[in-house]
């Protein structure tokens, strides 16, 4: 399918490419404006009780929380001086009536709250709540941003809006800033890694490609359902990542077809069938990963696996339609411009080079770095081991921030100690709807009672109703603590409130705030972790095990890149929870690891360890089934791939480490545990510890049970050869097909000939003659792939036209159908894929080669089409140019022996050649015919018996 793929894109290069280059256009004016429409927050769980206190506060109360907070200070003045009052309020009356709900100040309330002054009675604070939704809010705070100035007085703004702001204008600065710093890096190493000025440019295409789609399909998304602004920062650094990865894959193995010496659209059709197959499906592995996001019911998760499956699934498609169009147009120029060092490469270095040499050295000493890598993994693991996870404060933004200053001053300076109350809704039939407390109408006993209850608890201040809603039946009770909001002490009275219980029926307490918000967040964490995982464990099992047909292949990367995740997770929490790094970082540690980060790097980095893992086995496959020697495998697989992987991961790690120069505590943390999980994996794991592990495994890496044999082969995603259409016949005469021959029975481009000799570069039909791979154009001369050179031999690369004449430009000829044998019908391709699985036979297999090279005599005019020497009587030459003895004439061949086991797994007996020929509707045999050499001169011709 990929190599088809490969070849429609080469004959339709330029439409393929008019098509990327219009969609980059439109997409790039049009999805645009998907950043206009992203959301912020989205860190609740909407179905949790907090999240309904927050709906009801929003819809029937004054929300508890301000959105604006303002501490005014005078070194000279007390609240109680009404200079300082009457600066307060003049200030404050400048607000607009149409974008303020409520104002709370010292001097609103009666009698006055003691908490709403500062210890020392120099300072106090005004609460402002903002009208409309959170995004309407965020306009009618920067309309008024400047109007809570005050003469005399030293004023401090923050609060919910202001803080959600200066988060998203501080992220959008740090990625700023780590774009302008990676970039010309990334460029020159571009160069480096691709050598080549004709090459290195088209990563940064396909990576544009990449995120302007990824944005297009981000905008039709927010048309139905929310998406948070952080999912725009993960479309931009996953796909110039994986531009570079899926870049590096297709064009290195480019390089290799051509310098080879095929020709263009073959180079092409090759590259596609290996490299584009082993992306498309590391692509699906990745967006398999990140969709567990989906799982999760927060928003800003959800949004992060969405623009991550759009920027994963737009550079699929630009590493299969765009690249491949770009490498046919480009060809041979892909050189363009070679750097020094990539002219030093020359010739196939399979079994040679540095990653090689490391990959034989494993192979030979696997416990010793087996026991070394994992030595090092349980170090580097070990500090996740206490691991307290917890959920961040303003702490995260640098020094500098306003709203910082402003809680670490409300922290130090007013006796409450914390400006988020706990908030408590009872609701229920008891409840009385359009409620307003009078002397006549005063508040129930029940409410009463459970306020009374609340003040009982430990770091308890103050218990007050807040709020009574008019059209349901619901009364709000703000809980105000002498805690920290995300300490322990908050909790645990979070826990208290919780297990208060109500003494009446049709009555229920919902706790919100945002300590109970943080609460709830890490409890839906907790039970929605365990099932993405094992989802996305069995769906990766299954993808893997439908590619490479093994059971053992797909436990041993998912435990591979759980030694990664382990590491980085470990430095997580010694760098950031524990402090180490905070020095060197510059940011003040919490003591607790956050939690939406860590699963956030848990699925990216999955999901790109996974991609690494996918390139490494599918070369290391491709070479087991050329060989089926598992060492060697691994030592070439590991020799192609290492540089690759190296490489990518390189250029990936220069966007990565930016992030540790960001300001916001979250983005160095991201950045650092990606880094660290990239190194581990490239190194550590990928070119140790896999190989290593191999080695141990040695056959079974390959296993599979035979009741599992069938199921993969209808699942099986493996590259399979169809057979070619037939050729032109002439006169009626039907072109023999071609009988594609068992992959761990044979090397590739080669089968057995009668008397069981390969017969390299043919295939035989039936009866024993050639067919369309080697068969002969009219005039009796060779078919195309073979040819002859100066000295009378066959030269690879040439055809000979009718009258022993070189074909014009050394081109194909048209294949003739082998004159006296009609069309044998090919197998079906489930019975291709289940010959191809008897490489486990190759014991039988070798039993069966019974046939013994012959020496090359030394004249000339004895050789054969393919260059080898034949014995003296032509009677007993092949066309594969071996020879072929008479008493082995009639003894089956391995493909037919192949064939014959085959069948007999399919519960049927093979026709014998007998049957076929008697077969109703198949036309007589006719006599068998040779090629033998011209007497008189240069060429070949038929020889039949009557001759």
């Amino acid at each position: 399918m990929f190599a088809g793929l490969g070849r429609l894109v080469h004959r339709r290069r330029l439409s393929c490419l008019a098509l990327c280059l219009i969609f980059m256009v439109v997409s790039g004016m049009w999805g645009a404006g998907a950043v206009a429409r992203l959301k912020s927050g989205g860190f609740d769980d909407p179905h949790s009780s907090s999240s309904l206190v927050a709906k009801l506060s929003a819809q029937y109360f004054s929300n508890s929380t301000p959105d604006v907070f303002v501490i005014y200070r005078s070194d000279r003045l007390t609240v109680d001086d009404p200079r300082f009052r009457g600066a307060v309020t003049t200030a404050l009356a400048r607000l607009p009536k149409d974008k303020v709900r409520n104002v709370l100040t010292y001097w609103s309330q009666t009698p006055r709250v003691a908490e709403l002054a500062s210890k020392d009675r120099h300072a106090t604070f005004a609460a402002v709540q903002l009208a409309g939704d959170d995004t309407a809010k965020a306009r009618e705070y920067d309309a008024i941003a400047g109007l809570f100035t005050a003469p005399d007085l030293n004023v401090r703004v923050g609060g919910g809006v202001p803080l959600a702001k200066e988060f998203n204008t501080q992220t959008q600065r740090d990625l700023a800033r780590a774009e302008a710093i990676s970039f010309p890096v990334l460029l020159v190493l571009m160069l480096f890694v691709f050598g080549s000025l004709g090459a290195f440019w088209l990563p940064l295409v396909v990576g544009v490609f990449s995120i302007v789609g990824a944005f297009t399909v981000l905008r039709l998304l927010t048309m139905v359902t929310d998406i948070s602004s952080f999912s725009a920062e993960v479309i931009t650094m996953m796909g110039l990542g994986l531009a570079i990865d899926y870049s590096l894959f297709i064009v290195n193995r480019f390089r290799e077809e051509l310098a080879r010496g095929t020709d263009r659209p073959t180079a092409l059709a090759n590259t596609m069938a290996t490299a584009g197959r082993t992306i498309a499906f590391s692509g699906i592995t990745v967006t398999t990963a990140l969709s567990g996001l989906l799982l999760f019911p927060q928003m800003f998760l959800r949004s992060v696996g969405i623009g991550g499956m759009a920027v994963v699934a737009v550079a699929i498609g630009g590493a299969l339609f765009l690249l491949p169009a770009l490498l046919a147009l480009l060809g041979h120029r892909v050189e363009f411009g070679r750097m020094p060092w990539r002219r030093r490469s020359r010739g196939d270095r399979r079994t040679s080079g540095p990653w090689y040499r490391l990959a034989t050295s494993v192979m030979r000493h696997p416990i010793l770095y087996f026991v070394a890598v994992m030595t090092v993994l349980g170090v580097l693991t070990t500090p996740f081991l206490h691991v307290r996870f917890g959920t961040t404060d303003v702490r995260v933004l640098p020094a500098s921030s306003p709203n910082r200053q402003l809680y670490e001053a409300f922290q130090r300076e007013f006796p409450t100690g914390s400006k988020d109350p706990i908030d408590v809704v009872l609701s229920g039939d008891l409840v009385p709807k359009n409620f307003v407390p009078t002397k006549k109408r005063p508040v129930p006993s029940f409410i009463t009672d459970y306020e009374a209850r609340l003040r009982q608890l430990p770091g308890v201040t103050s218990v007050e109703i807040t709020g009574y809603a008019e059209k349901y039946a619901a009364v709000r009770i703000s809980v105000r603590h002498q805690y920290a909001g995300m300490s322990d002490q908050a909790r645990d009275l979070v826990r208290h409130i919780r297990a208060i219980p109500l003494h009446r029926e049709a009555l229920y307490a919902d706790v919100g705030g945002g300590t109970a918000a943080q609460m709830d967040l890490m409890d839906s964490l907790k039970r929605g972790l365990p099932t993405v995982g094992a989802i996305i464990g069995l769906v990766t099992f299954l993808l893997l095990f439908m590619a490479f047909g093994s059971i053992v292949l797909p436990l041993k990367a998912v435990a591979m890149n759980l030694l990664s995740l382990g590491a980085s997770f470990g430095a997580i929490v010694w760098g950031f929870q524990d402090g180490h790094l905070a020095r060197l970082l510059h940011f003040t540690p919490t003591g607790t690891t956050e939690p939406t980060t860590i699963i956030l790097v848990l699925l990216t980095v999955f999901g790109l360890s996974m991609d690494y893992e996918v390139f490494l086995l599918s070369r290391v496959r491709e070479e087991w089934d050329r060989t089926g020697d598992n060492a060697r495998s691994v030592a070439v697989g590991l020799q192609r791939t290492g540089g690759i992987i190296s490489s990518a991961a390189l250029l990936f790690l220069v966007v990565i480490a930016v992030f540790s120069t960001a300001d916001i505590m979250l983005v160095k943390l991201i950045g650092v545990g990606m880094f660290v999980a990239i190194v581990v994996d490239a190194s550590l794991v990928r070119m140790l510890l896999v190989p290593a592990t191999m080695r141990f495994l040695g056959a079974a890496n390959w296993w599979l049970p035979r009741p599992l044999r069938a199921l993969h082969s209808h699942l099986d995603l493996g590259e399979h050869d169809d057979p070619p259409p037939a050729p032109t016949a002439r006169a009626g005469k039907t072109a023999p097909e071609r009988v594609r021959p068992a992959e761990s029975a044979l090397a590739p481009g080669s089968v057995r000939a009668p008397g069981g000799e390969p017969a390299p570069a043919s295939v035989w039909a039936s009866g024993g003659e050639p067919a369309a791979a080697s068969a002969r154009v009219s005039g009796g001369e060779p078919a195309p792939g073979t040819a002859r050179t100066s000295g009378g031999k066959p030269a690879p690369g040439s055809v000979r036209a009718p009258g022993g004449e070189p074909a014009p430009g050394g081109g194909r000829a048209t294949e003739r159908a082998v004159p006296g044998h009609a069309a044998e019908r090919p197998p079906a391709p489930r019975v291709r894929r289940q010959a191809a699985r008897l490489a486990e036979l190759r014991a039988e297999r070798r039993a069966l080669r019974t046939v013994p090279e012959r020496a090359a005599p030394a004249d000339p005019a004895l050789r054969t089409v393919s260059g080898r020497a034949a014995p003296a009587d032509p009677a007993l030459r092949t066309v594969s140019g071996r020879a072929a003895r008479a008493d082995t004439a009639d003894e089956p061949t391995l493909a037919d022996e192949i064939l014959r086991r085959v069948a007999e797994v399919n519960g049927r007996a093979p026709a014998s050649p007998e049957a076929r020929e008697t077969a109703p509707g198949r036309r007589a045999s006719r006599p068998q015919r040779e090629i033998v050499p011209n007497p008189d001169g240069p060429g070949w011709h038929w020889k039949t018996p009557e001759d």
